[in-house]
C-alpha cells in the first residue's frame, strides 16, 4: 500500500516522540530509537518534518537500489551512536548495577547495543559483533568506574562508524503484528529493569539519577547557555509529574533530585561572583566593569610567563561573565 505525505505528517504531529512516522514508513530500527528516546530527545523528532518527504517517496519506490561501496561519514550519525551509547549506559547503571560482573558484560554490552541501534537506522548498517568486542574490551580497562561509559561509547562508535555499510533489503514485509511484537520485546527489555529499580529502590535510583545530572551540569559548566538548556531537559520528567499532581513517598524522593539540582545551579552562581570578585547583589554595570578589567588581565597575549593559568582564568572569567548576564536579563513580557 503506498504510504501518504499527509499520513506520515499527522503521525508525526501525533505520536512523532513514540516513533509513529517510522512505524508506519517501514523504519523499525528507527521507531524503536525513538522509543526508547522519546523522539531523540525531542531535538531529533523535530527535526525529522523536513526529511519525512523524501522517506515517503522512498518507501514508495517500486526499484531495490543496490549500493556498493562505503556511506560517506556522518558526523550526525557519529554523535547519535555516541550519545545513545551513553544514554543507554546510564539506564544500565541504574537498573542493572547490582547485578555480579556488571561493569565487565552489562554495562558493556547495553553501550555497545545502543551504538548499534543507531548504526542500524536507515539504509545503513554496522557489525554488531565488531562493536560488540569493541566494547567488552575497553570495559576491563575502566573495570568499577561509572565513567567507564564514555569511553566505551566512543570506542564502539569509532568501531561501528569504520564497519559501516549500506543494507542488502530497502525495508520490511513482514506482518504488521509481528513487527510491533519484536518491538514491544525490545522496549519490554529496555525499560522493565529500570522501571523495577525506580519503584522497588526508590532513593538509589534518585541518588544515581542525581549524580548522574550533576555530572552532565558540570561537563557543561563552561558553556551556561548549554547547562541551562541541559538542566531544562534533564528535569522534564520531574516537572511533568509534578504538572500532573503525582505524590506520595515515591514522589518525594523524585524532589530530592529537584532540590540537587537546584543548590548546584546556585553553587555554580556564587562561585561566579567569586570569579569575577563581586557580591551577590552585583548589578549588570558592575558585572560588566569587571569582567572588562579581569579579562584585560588575564588575557593570554599579555601572560607569555604564566600562559597556562593566564588561559584557565581567562576561560573562567568568560563562563562567569556568561552565567551572570544570562541570570540578570530581563525576562520578555507575556
Amino acid at each position: 500500500m503506498a504510504k501518504r505525505l499527509l499520513v506520515a505528517v499527522a503521525l508525526w504531529a501525533l505520536g512523532g516522540p513514540a516513533g509513529l512516522h517510522h512505524l508506519y514508513l517501514g523504519r523499525d530500527n528507527h521507531a524503536l530509537l525513538w522509543m526508547l528516546t522519546l523522539g531523540g530527545f525531542g531535538v531529533g523528532w523535530l527535526w525529522e518534518l523536513w526529511l519525512l518527504p523524501g522517506w515517503v517517496a522512498r518507501a514508495n519506490s517500486t526499484s531495490e537500489v543496490h549500493r556498493d561501496g562505503r556511506p560517506p561519514l556522518s558526523p550526525v550519525r557519529f554523535l547519535g551512536q555516541a550519545l545513545v551509547g551513553i544514554y543507554f549506559g546510564l539506564v544500565a547503571l541504574i537498573g542493572l548495577s547490582t547485578l555480579p560482573g556488571f561493569y565487565l558484560v552489562a554495562l558493556p554490552l547495553a553501550v555497545g547495543l545502543g551504538v548499534h541501534l543507531v548504526s542500524e537506522v536507515g539504509d545503513q548498517s554496522s557489525d554488531l559483533q565488531g562493536t560488540l568486542t569493541a566494547a567488552f574490551i575497553t570495559a576491563p580497562v575502566f573495570h568499577g568506574r561509572s565513567v567507564a561509559i564514555l569511553p566505551i561509547s566512543l570506542t564502539t562508535s569509532v568501531v561501528a562508524h569504520r564497519h559501516r555499510c549500506y543494507k542488502a533489503g530497502r525495508g520490511t514485509s513482514e506482518k504488521l503484528s509481528i513487527r510491533l511484537y519484536r518491538l514491544g520485546l525490545a522496549y519490554l527489555a529496555f525499560s522493565a529493569p529500570l522501571a523495577h529499580c525506580a519503584f522497588s529502590n526508590t532513593a538509589a535510583t534518585a541518588n544515581y539519577v542525581a549524580s548522574a545530572i550533576g555530572a552532565v551540569l558540570d561537563w557543561a559548566s563552561v558553556f551556561p547557555s548549554l547547562s541551562g538548556i541541559l538542566e531544562s531537559m534533564l528535569l522534564l520528567p520531574y516537572r511533568a509529574w509534578k504538572t500532573l499532581g503525582f505524590g506520595g513517598t515515591y514522589f518525594q524522593e523524585w524532589e530530592k533530585v529537584f532540590a540537587f539540582v537546584q543548590s548546584f545551579q546556585s553553587e555554580r552562581q556564587q562561585m561566579a561572583y567569586k570569579i569575577l570578585g563581586l557580591h551577590s547583589d552585583a548589578t549588570l554595570d558592575e558585572i560588566n566593569k569587571s569582567y572588562r578589567e579581569l579579562v584585560k588581565h588575564w588575557h593570554p597575549d599579555h601572560n607569555p610567563h604564566r600562559a597556562a593559568e593566564a588561559e584557565r582564568r581567562f576561560i573562567e572569567v568568560q563562563a562567569a561573565y556568561e552565567l551572570l548576564t544570562q541570570m540578570k536579563k530581563p525576562k520578555p513580557a507575556r
